[in-house]
């Protein structure tokens, strides 16, 4: 059997972008058992609202959503239990200095397996203000207004 390379993204979190100011990402391994590895193979995981800590210099990721395995017996893990992510010590060091100013936080933005081993991306973020998330859309919007008028002007000039 062919050794697995390359990523498969098996869930991400599109809200995160939207209602947070991403300032920087990490790519973390998650410390799983055997049911949850099966489970995510299958392509089932919920990101929605998960959000990652550090306490007592480990990094512990909270909240996700791994649906039990279906094939599973009484060794089957709990969907939602906290799980241990791997982090090089200089990266959890920085994080806990940078956490503790007001408004940071960790997100996770995407679950996937790299070369068979399963990762996830984290970020520390900062909330976003109501209207912050207004201007976002606006200026998403205006855009994709403008990709608009530039390709229609362009099929105008060919025809």
């Amino acid at each position: 059997m062919a050794k697995e390379t390359g990523r498969k993204l098996i869930a991400q979190n599109k809200k995160a972008r939207h209602d947070y100011h991403i300032l920087d990402t990490y790519e973390a391994g998650l410390v799983l058992t055997g049911t949850e590895v099966k489970s995510l193979r299958q392509g089932r995981a919920s990101l929605v609202d998960g959000f990652a800590q550090l306490d007592g210099g480990e990094a512990w990721l909270h909240n996700v959503h791994i649906p039990e395995y279906s094939q599973g017996t009484w060794t089957n893990h709990s969907a939602r239990r906290k799980r241990k992510m791997l982090l090089h010590r200089a990266e959890i060091d920085k994080l806990i200095v940078k956490t503790q100013e007001t408004g940071h936080t960790l997100v996770p933005l995407a679950l996937y397996f790299k070369d068979g081993r399963a990762k996830v991306e984290i970020a520390l973020a900062k909330g976003k203000k109501e209207y912050d998330k207004r201007q976002t859309l606006r200026e998403k919007q205006d855009r994709r207004e403008s990709d608009r008028a530039i390709s229609a002007a362009r099929r105008r000039q060919r025809a």
